[in-house]
């Protein structure tokens, strides 16, 4: 189906404006923080914005008063709790019922406000494990997910779902894009809880200062950045078990271990270009919007690059930004995860968006916005 094709020239304009109301849930994170730079650009003046302090979104009854008193007409749901293989093995039950009670409570309070347009954000770990490649929209559950997300998956599964389910009911219009993996500024470099792109580059920087010596850069990284892990430490020859002080003695490494076999193949997305396909999205014309919210199909579309590369090619694209000399030793015994995650974005070029930042200059920006978190204090 070609979306473009199916429309004359005389669209019926958004029916939102700069002026429009727009809440950004989750615009401390990751994607939100990059949806309200995207809208600040654009010249979009009235956003709301409320932190986990202000307002819980896992608590119904105060994201309902909190719906009817602001009245949103716009809502970027990007509030999630997120993490890497190790956080999703660690904590199912808080990824999946912290994920039930955001969509939920959201969709409820937002349908009772008169909310115009949801663009609901989700993953593509949505999608079956060992679907067939690129992965289209009609994929969704059509076999097994991957084992290591599947409670997070889950959710947002749901969350398509309760889209869908409003859109029937009482004919909301809630469109739920799928993003590819993401990284850029805002980023997550928690070395337990990261994913795989922010995770590699923080430790290619400390080993890269493992082998100019530079002990106090990696006291500093620690401070600005959190723990990091034993594994870590060894692997940058300093003693496990034991905290780094200004006493603590580097030993020579050579090589970064990798995760799996590093042939794993994955899609990665500028964050800034996420926003900018989801502003996109949000202010279609009506027509155009019209269609993808239609209530006899799934109100789901893809938002990516549809090119990959191995985890270990990333891992060398990552070092040469960083700076990093040495080499890398894959642990086998680690899990590899779905061996080939690309998305078919077929319905977004039909729609007349591609993404504009390239993965080397996208790591090479986002390293820059990483060094600047980890040099203050």
């Amino acid at each position: 189906m070609n979306l473009e094709s199916d429309f004359n020239l005389h669209l019926a304009p958004c029916a939102l404006n700069l002026e429009s109301k727009i809440y950004v849930a989750g615009h401390r994170g990751l994607a939100g923080s990059a949806i309200v730079r995207e809208l600040q650009r654009q010249g979009y003046t009235n956003l709301v914005m409320r932190s986990h302090a202000e307002l819980d979104l896992e608590d119904s009854a105060a994201t309902l008063q909190f719906f009817e008193q602001e009245r949103p007409e716009l809502v970027f749901l990007a509030a999630a709790r997120v993490g890497g293989i190790h956080a999703n093995n660690t904590y199912p039950v808080d990824f999946l019922i912290s994920n039930l009670l955001i969509e939920a409570n959201i969709c409820r309070a937002a349908h009772a406000a008169g909310v115009k347009r949801l663009i609901f954000l989700g993953s593509s770990c949505i999608y079956p494990r060992d679907c067939p490649q690129p992965i289209r929209e009609e994929y969704l559950l059509t076999g097994p997910l991957e084992a290591t997300n599947r409670p997070y998956a889950l959710a947002k599964i749901a969350g398509i779902e309760m889209c869908w389910s409003y859109n029937r009911q009482y004919g909301t219009k809630w469109l739920a894009a799928m993003p590819t993996n993401l990284y850029g500024p805002g980023d997550s470099y928690d070395l337990n809880n990261s994913h795989v792109l922010p995770a590699l580059m923080r430790k290619l920087h400390l080993a890269k200062l493992a082998q100019q010596g530079d002990l106090a850069g990696i006291m500093q990284n620690e401070a600005t950045l959190g723990k990091i892990p034993d594994d870590v430490k060894a692997m940058l020859g300093l003693e496990p078990e034991a905290p780094i002080t200004q006493s603590s003695v580097l030993s020579t490494r050579d090589s970064v271990i990798l995760w799996g076999s590093g042939t794993p193949r994955r899609e990665f997305l500028y964050v800034d270009d996420l926003a900018n396909a989801l502003v996109f999205l949000a202010m279609l014309e009506e027509a155009r919007y019209e269609q993808l919210v239609d209530p006899a199909r799934c109100p789901l579309i893809n938002v990516g690059t549809g090119v990959d590369l191995t985890i270990r090619e990333l891992a060398e694209t990552v070092a040469q930004v960083v700076g990093y000399q040495g080499g890398f030793v894959q642990d086998a015994s680690r899990p590899d995860g779905t061996m080939r995650k690309v998305m078919d974005v077929t319905r977004m070029h039909e729609l007349g968006w591609r993404e504009k930042v390239g993965l080397p200059e996208g790591i090479a920006t986002a390293y820059a916005e990483f060094s600047r978190r980890g040099s203050s204090r």
